[in-house]
């Protein structure tokens, strides 16, 4: 999922199109509220919860529950790159650990953190249903399979190149 670059006067308005359309529509409008508002904000911050909560008219232990529950959904800022380790079973016997304990090492963060000048952040998952090419680090929506930890500082190289 991309993020879209706005200002924070624009993000509020576009965040206020998407209340308006789905208000009222309860938890079968859940999903798509909160997909299209992490779209806006990169994130979903408790603030951004409870709007949409009261936009939809259910609770916002629901709105959370959904938001912790899926690991596409972030409560917290992201890197403008954003590492994600999967630590599922094909993965994890593959040495995914090694992956993340290098770009952790490499990036001078840890899981869940973003790093100071907010190009990067780590994250891991359980499973981004690409077994066949463990172990897999996503950055962004490029997947990168049968890594060995010797290849990460290449792969942050280049980001950093784009950055």
């Amino acid at each position: 999922m991309s993020i879209i670059k706005m200002t924070p006067e624009e993000q509020s308005a576009k965040f206020e199109e998407v209340l308006s359309k789905f208000r009222g529509q309860g938890q079968k409008a859940l999903m798509a509220t909160l997909q299209q508002s992490q779209e806006i904000y990169g994130y979903l911050p408790l603030p951004v919860q409870r709007k949409v909560a009261e936009a939809l008219d259910v609770s916002v232990a629901e709105v959370y529950g959904v938001v912790s529950f899926y690991s596409f959904f972030s409560l917290k800022p992201k890197g403008e790159y954003a590492f994600n380790v999967c630590l599922g079973t094909a993965c994890y016997v593959k040495g995914s650990q090694a992956l993340l304990d290098k770009i952790e090492a490499s990036l001078g963060i840890k899981q869940g953190d973003v790093t100071e000048d907010t190009k990067f952040s780590i994250s891991a998952c359980r499973c981004v249903g690409a077994c066949g090419l463990a172990p897999v680090v996503l950055v962004n929506d490029d997947v990168y399979g049968r890594l060995t930890p010797d290849e990460i500082p290449g792969i942050i190289a280049k980001y950093k190149e784009e950055a």
